[in-house]
């Protein structure tokens, strides 16, 4: 039976929320995960000692469920996603969500919001967004007994309002992650402390900063919420690593990574790359779940100097387009998924 879909202009949707017809969530007590629950009330009730308020346990992840060239409704990597919760919760003292359950969360709770999957060609897509907050009160310092599990959904377009046109991005006076810290997981303290730094680089008219290494300042690593790729003058593949585990893994990377791999027959180098190396790039991007590819045109240093990548602010260069271009076809369903990575919904 064909799903009537709600009556949206899903071409122009932003990347912003909007409420749809159910959230999932789970509750933790007294040792246990209890049973599943969908729910249309999207607001919680905490008490005020939470600990989600005082000492900032919370983990979340992000991914999209689309609709496939043939009419199929489809996630990408769900269990890429369990597993990184899981060790974002660890790290942090949280009960791991059970990494099963979480790819049956989420098929539950797309299944369950179906009229709100944007059609194929839209450029639109349904936004996952799983979390989980200590709700148990806590007065001292010390992990919280009790927590909740949440996924809500929501219908979204692109993460950057202009498309896929390369932006421009300036390296910041501050970090977003201390070495050796929580820079390697998703929990929304280091987005937080990334939060400033954004203010002022949008104020300056940059998308983004290039955060380099917290301890040295010398390594690149991260924007905001993405990974950085970088491609050599010869194709080559560069992909930036820490040296004090402050860089997410990030899931689309990883794809990447692997498309780039087996399938484009690139060369691929993942290590510390020194930013005193940048104008050796002819192509530069952030990659993520919300952009998967965002080309990078420039960036700004410290001193004021620009160092402009290929054709800068013009247009994407061509191997970032190749990946995006192959990687977005399996998620589509109009290239072959030899990874096993689409999982189907419904």
């Amino acid at each position: 039976m064909a799903i009537e879909k709600k009556d949206i202009d899903w071409g122009s949707l932003t990347f912003a929320y909007t409420p749809t017809d159910f959230s999932y969530v789970c509750n933790y007590k007294d040792g246990a995960w209890g049973e599943d629950i969908l729910t249309p009330d999207h607001t919680l009730q905490l008490s005020e000692c939470a600990g989600i308020f005082h000492y900032c346990q919370e983990v979340f992840e992000g991914l999209k469920a689309y609709t496939t060239k043939d009419g199929d409704i489809v996630c990408f990597r769900p269990d890429a996603n369990a597993s990184r919760m899981a060790d974002s919760a660890r790290r942090i003292c949280m009960p791991p969500f059970p990494e099963d359950r979480f790819v049956e969360a989420v098929k539950q709770v797309v299944k369950a919001n179906l009229a709100w999957v944007p059609p194929f060609g839209s450029g639109a897509t349904l936004y996952i967004r799983p979390f989980m907050i200590a709700t148990g009160n806590v007065i001292g310092v010390k992990p919280a007994t009790e927590y909740q599990f949440r996924i809500l959904v929501t219908p979204v377009g692109p993460y950057y309002k202009g498309g896929v046109q390369p932006v421009a991005l300036k390296v910041p006076e501050y970090d977003r992650a201390a070495p050796h810290g929580t820079g390697n997981i998703k929990a929304g303290l280091n987005y937080a402390m990334s939060l400033y730094p954004s203010v002022i680089a949008h104020a300056e008219g940059f998308a983004d900063n290039m955060f380099l290494d917290p301890q040295t300042h010398t390594y690149v690593e991260e924007s905001g919420g993405a990974n950085f790729l970088l491609v050599k003058e010869d194709g080559t593949l560069v992909v930036p690593q820490s040296a004090t585990d402050s860089i997410l893994p990030s899931i689309t990377r990883r794809s990447l990574v692997r498309v780039a791999e087996e399938m484009l027959g690139m060369k691929v180098e993942q290590r510390q790359v020194r930013f005193d190396e940048i104008d050796q790039f002819v192509e530069c991007g952030m990659c993520g779940t919300a952009a998967v590819i965002s080309p990078v045109g420039k960036v700004v240093d410290t001193e004021g100097v620009e160092h402009v990548f290929g054709a800068g602010m013009e247009h994407v260069g061509p191997v970032l387009a190749k990946l995006r271009e192959t990687l977005t076809g399996i998620q589509a369903g109009e290239i072959e998924d030899k990874f096993g990575w689409v999982v189907k919904v419904a």
